[in-house]
């Protein structure tokens, strides 16, 4: 992505502050523990087909936590890369090193029900990036798109979550 083309897509965003977008994705169970996830109108993607071998899994594809994180250090990766732009910050490289920590004794309540964290207890991201700017520039950089990042703000904040049984249909 270029700087003008930055600009158009913040010009676009600016030009209504409160419009909000939906966005879908619908999961289809294929029988055991694998899934296959529509989103627009891409294929199918098996991003959580698989649990690790010896969790009723085949280690064929990312389980859904793993998923997850990919989804944060997409987005954190995605929005250092627009803001360096926008700074007139070249990079030349940038990798980002993702990892969480989950106690699998309970997980999806099937396990161990002793009260205990469920889900990620702590996510770690490591941040190596070659770019023409100092390590304070960089290190505020990283701090900007944090604050920025929705995926990480989702992790971050408390979001409403709405789950419920769909409507039944009639035969």
């Amino acid at each position: 992505m270029s700087k003008r083309e930055l600009d158009i897509v913040i010009a676009k965003a600016k030009a209504d502050p409160t419009a909000v977008r939906t966005l879908r994705c619908r999961t289809v169970a294929l029988g055991r523990l694998h899934q296959l996830n529509y989103i627009r109108n891409l294929p199918p993607q098996p991003v959580m087909e698989d649990e690790p071998e010896g969790l009723l899994g085949e280690s064929t594809a990312p389980n859904a936590s793993e998923a997850l994180l990919a989804a944060l250090g997409s987005c954190l990766s995605i929005g250092i890369h627009a803001n360096a732009l926008a700074q007139g910050i070249p990079i030349r490289s940038l990798e980002l090193r993702v990892e969480a920590d989950i106690n699998m004794t309970s997980v999806w309540g099937s396990g161990d029900l002793h009260p205990k964290t469920i889900g990620f207890e702590t996510i770690r991201v490591c941040v190596d990036i070659d770019a023409d700017a100092s390590r304070k520039a960089l290190a505020a950089l990283i701090k900007h798109t944090v604050l920025w990042s929705p995926v990480a703000n989702t992790l971050h904040n408390p979001v409403h979550l709405d789950v419920a049984l769909a409507p039944a249909t009639v035969a």
